[in-house]
Order: C-alpha cells, then sequence, then structure tokens
C-alpha cells in the first residue's frame, strides 16, 4: 500500500497546482492549502486524520491513516497550507495511558 501512496503522490503532483516546501530539510515535500489536501487525503487516498498534536502556535502536526497501516504525516499552517513531510506503512495506534 505504501508503494501505492508513494505512486499517487507522484501523480498528484503533476496534477495539483502544488508548490514545493523550498527551505525544507526534506527534499520533496508536497504542499497544498489545507482544505484541498484534506479532501485529496480523504477521497483520493482513503485516509483519515487519526492524529493530531501542536507543534508551535501556528503549526498543528496530523497523522492520516487508511486501515491498511499505510500513514502521511502532514504539517497544517496556520497560514492555510499544508504539506505531507513524511509517510510511512505500519501504522499502529497505541491506547492512552491510565492517568491512574
Amino acid at each position: 500500500m505504501l508503494v501505492r501512496l508513494t505512486f499517487v503522490l507522484s501523480a498528484v503532483c503533476m496534477s495539483w497546482p502544488l508548490t514545493l516546501a523550498a527551505q525544507s530539510p526534506i527534499a520533496d515535500v508536497v504542499c497544498a492549502s489545507t482544505d484541498r489536501m484534506r479532501i485529496k487525503l480523504k477521497t483520493q487516498f482513503g485516509t483519515e486524520r487519526v492524529a493530531t498534536g501542536l507543534r508551535s502556535p501556528e503549526e498543528i502536526v496530523e497523522i492520516w491513516s487508511d486501515t491498511d497501516g499505510d500513514w502521511a504525516m502532514v504539517i497544517a499552517y496556520a497560514s492555510g497550507q499544508s504539506c505531507i513531510v513524511a509517510m510511512g506503512d505500519h501504522w499502529q495506534a497505541k491506547m492512552p495511558r491510565n492517568p491512574a
């Protein structure tokens, strides 16, 4: 499935008006408007947002995963842009810690 996700991302790069993040240490970061990114992740890749976390006051980290365990890490910026910064397979959700 990771191969399929990678192939589809490559195809998306050619068909979307995306930008590559010039200041990122990752060479091929795929970016688009947050709304457009979320629509593509849901409809084209069949993923759901399974985790989020605040990276800074202006950045939210999102993990998107499908039922096969393929995942993508997205940074959503306050500017309205989102970028896929990593992807992989075998995502496993951990149970929340027992507060007791």
